[in-house]
């Protein structure tokens, strides 16, 4: 209470200063005073309110007008008081989410983490950037055993924390698959069923998932509604579709997905993606998918990491340096 009035009677004398004089100093005096209030957690209100009492004991005489204004001035602050508090504890309350969210998108990072096989047969690049900072992309490499290479892609029809949960789901039910289970379609089916027990019935996983043998150089696959990739032959130097249709994973448990092959040989490629690529939005509009692939064959030539690298960020720079979806992007080259 003490304090209170100190500061009543410093505040009336500086501001009596100031109305005859206008000097800094009274301007300097109120700056310091003002620290003194936000460590007392003054609310806007009640430095109106002593503003008003100031200038009633300084000049009693005052326009009977001016007065209401005053008034008028200190009901304003009340409101402003109250909402200014309410916007504060969101700011909190939003910075505290930031940072659990950040937490959750590292422990994403550990779990979800997966290691670039390094064999002879094959070169592969990969880049997976999420828009936000969980990312609903999800990519897994997996070596077997008699050399060959499961390559997993796929993109949650959902965001944020809930996707990533899935993600982790799936990337640890995929783990505890044994060998002989890791063929493209009972990889697909095994997981169909996972999904659909475990996974809220409002989101869907798509999933692309291919498993290379470098003894045939054959490529395996299966798809559960994803994004259909390309393959780029380095005899004809063309593009093409890579086709291959099943439905979502966690819509049917009792769904069953075929297996494809293709025949790959020196030079060929294959790109795996998910819709961050092809859906990708330049401006207002999304851009074609014949327009993603434009991008893609400008960079095709450079060393599959190097290439999904300048693909990036030309993509990037298409949206501004602003994401619009996650964002994975995987290269495969037949070397020998």
């Amino acid at each position: 209470m003490d304090t209170t009035k100190i500061d009543a009677s410093k505040y009336k004398m500086l501001l009596k200063s100031y109305i005859e004089s206008q000097n800094e100093q009274s301007l300097y005096g109120a700056e310091q005073i003002t620290k003194t209030f936000i460590k007392n957690n003054i609310l806007p209100e009640e430095i109106v309110n002593l503003h008003i009492q100031a200038l009633t004991e300084l000049y009693p005489d005052l326009l009977i007008e001016f007065k209401h204004s005053m008034n008028f001035l200190l009901e304003t602050m009340i409101s402003y008081g109250l909402a200014h508090q309410e916007y504060q504890y969101l700011r909190e309350k939003q910075s505290q989410i930031k940072s659990e969210i950040s937490v959750a998108a590292n422990v994403q990072d550990t779990l979800l983490k997966t290691t670039v096989p390094q064999i002879d047969e094959l070169d592969i690049g990969v880049i997976s950037v999420p828009a936000h900072q969980m990312n609903g992309d999800y990519h897994h490499f997996i070596q077997g055993k008699d050399g060959s290479i499961g390559i997993a892609i796929a993109d949650v029809i959902g965001k944020g924390i809930p996707a990533a949960l899935c993600m982790s789901m799936i990337k640890y039910a995929m783990d505890s698959f044994p060998e002989q289970l890791m063929r493209p379609n009972s990889i697909l089916e095994n997981l169909n069923r996972v999904v659909e027990r475990n996974v809220d019935p409002s989101m869907f996983i798509t999933m692309f998932y291919a498993q290379f043998d470098p003894d045939s150089g054959k490529l395996f696959y299966s798809s559960a509604g994803h994004e259909p990739g390309f393959l780029y032959n380095a005899v004809t130097k063309e593009f093409q579709d890579i086709e291959a249709r099943g439905l979502v994973l966690g819509i049917n448990s009792d769904s069953t997905y075929k297996q494809y092959e293709l025949q790959l040989n020196k030079g060929d490629i294959v790109i795996m993606l998910t819709d961050g690529v092809t859906e990708c939005r330049g401006g207002k509009k999304f851009i074609e998918r014949e327009e993603a692939l434009d991008i893609i064959r400008q960079y095709i030539h450079l060393p599959p990491q190097e290439a999904a690298e300048m693909i990036y960020k030309h993509f990037e720079n298409l949206q501004d340096f602003n994401l619009k979806d996650d964002f994975t992007l995987i290269i495969l080259e037949k070397k020998v």
